[in-house]
C-alpha cells in the first residue's frame, strides 16, 4: 500500500482496479494517484473526508485550481479521475450516490499538436548520422551509441510510437516479419505498425553492435540499458532529442519525443493517409483523439480548391 489513511486505502483500491481490470499503464495510475491526493489534502484542509465530499466540495476545488492558474486541460484531467473514483466507490457500495452527477467540466480549448516539418525530421535524422559521443572513449562504443541514436530516430518516426513503447520494445518484436513491428499498446492492446525501408536498415545496422556492447549478456529489451528498468529511459531519450536538435540547428524547446509522433501523423495524413489507418498505427483506442490532427486535413482541402477550382483559378486572372 502506497496510502495510509482510510479515504487514502479507498484511492488504493480504486488504482488496483484501474491497473486489473482496464490495463492502466503505470504512468496513468501515477498521474489519478497524484490527483486524488491533491483532492483529498483540500477536502482535509476543511475537515472533510475523501469519502464525504460533495458537489460544492468538488466545485471549490475546481475554483482553486483554477485561482493557482493551472490550466484547463490540468483541471479537466483531474476532474475526470474524481469522477471516475467516485463512480468506483458507488459501484462498490462504499457511497449511495455520485456528488460529481452535477457537475460540469471547465471547457477546453484543445490546441493543434506541436509538430515539425519534413525538413526538420531530415535534419535530424541527419544529425543523429553525424552526431559524436565525446564521452565515449573507444570507437566501438561511438558506434553503438551512433547506430542507437539513428535506429530510435528512424523507428520512432516510422511507426509514430509513444516513446514508452518504443524505449521499451522488447528485442523479439523486431526479430520476426520485417515489414512490420509488433507493439503492446496502452491497456495491453496489441497492434502492427508497418517499418520503413530506412528504419528497418537501421536495425539490421543496430543489431550486431547491439550484441558486441551486451558482450554475451543476455537483454528483452532492443535498447538494453544497465539501469533499474533494463532499457533506455523516456528521460534519457529526450536528452539525446535535445542534442540532436542542437546540433541539426533547431530550437530544442520544439523537439521531443512527442513532436515525432505528431510529425508522423501530421506527414501522414498531408501525403494522403486515411484517418482511420492513422489511428490505428498510433494505437488510439477512440478516433476522437487522432482528430486533433484534422487541421492537416482542413489544410490540404484549403491547396486543392485553391489549385484546382475552376472559380479559385479565375479569381488569379
Amino acid at each position: 500500500m502506497r496510502h495510509t489513511g482510510e479515504g487514502e486505502k479507498h484511492i488504493d483500491a480504486f488504482l488496483e482496479m484501474l491497473s486489473a481490470e482496464r490495463g492502466a499503464a503505470k504512468n496513468t495510475l501515477d498521474a489519478y494517484g497524484r490527483d486524488l491526493s491533491d483532492f483529498a489534502r483540500f477536502l482535509g484542509a476543511g475537515k472533510v473526508e475523501l469519502t464525504a465530499a460533495g458537489p460544492d466540495g468538488i466545485r471549490h476545488y475546481l475554483e482553486e485550481i483554477e485561482a493557482q492558474g493551472f490550466s484547463a486541460s490540468t483541471a479537466a484531467r483531474r476532474l475526470s479521475a474524481i469522477r471516475q473514483f467516485h463512480g468506483f466507490l458507488y459501484a462498490e457500495g462504499l457511497r449511495a450516490d455520485d456528488p460529481c452527477s452535477s457537475i460540469e467540466g471547465p471547457r477546453r480549448v484543445r490546441p493543434l499538436p506541436k509538430t515539425l516539418s519534413v525538413k526538420e525530421v531530415d535534419a535530424l535524422l541527419e544529425a543523429a548520422r553525424k552526431i559524436e559521443d565525446g564521452r565515449a572513449q573507444e570507437e566501438a562504443v561511438r558506434a553503438y551509441k551512433r547506430a542507437r541514436i539513428i535506429c530510435l530516430m528512424e523507428v520512432l518516426y516510422a511507426s509514430g510510437l509513444r516513446v514508452s513503447e518504443l524505449v521499451g520494445l522488447p528485442i523479439h518484436s523486431v526479430l520476426g516479419d520485417e515489414r512490420h513491428l509488433t507493439v503492446d499498446g496502452k491497456g495491453g492492446r496489441q497492434r502492427l505498425v508497418p517499418l520503413s525501408p530506412a528504419a528497418r536498415r537501421a536495425i539490421d545496422i543496430y543489431l550486431p553492435l547491439r550484441e558486441l556492447r551486451l558482450d554475451g549478456q543476455a537483454s528483452d529489451w532492443l535498447f538494453p540499458s544497465r539501469g533499474q528498468q533494463g532499457h533506455l529511459t523516456r528521460h534519457r531519450f529526450a536528452q539525446l532529442l535535445k542534442e540532436l536538435s542542437i546540433v541539426a540547428g533547431i530550437d530544442p524547446v520544439r523537439v521531443s519525443p512527442h513532436t515525432l509522433r505528431h510529425a508522423f501523423a501530421s506527414h501522414l495524413l498531408a501525403n494522403g493517409a486515411d484517418l482511420r489507418a492513422v489511428q490505428q498505427m498510433l494505437g488510439h483506442a477512440d478516433i476522437s483523439t487522432t482528430q486533433i490532427y484534422t487541421h492537416v486535413l482542413d489544410e490540404k482541402l484549403k491547396a486543392l480548391v485553391q489549385t484546382h477550382h475552376p472559380l479559385a483559378n479565375a479569381s488569379k486572372n
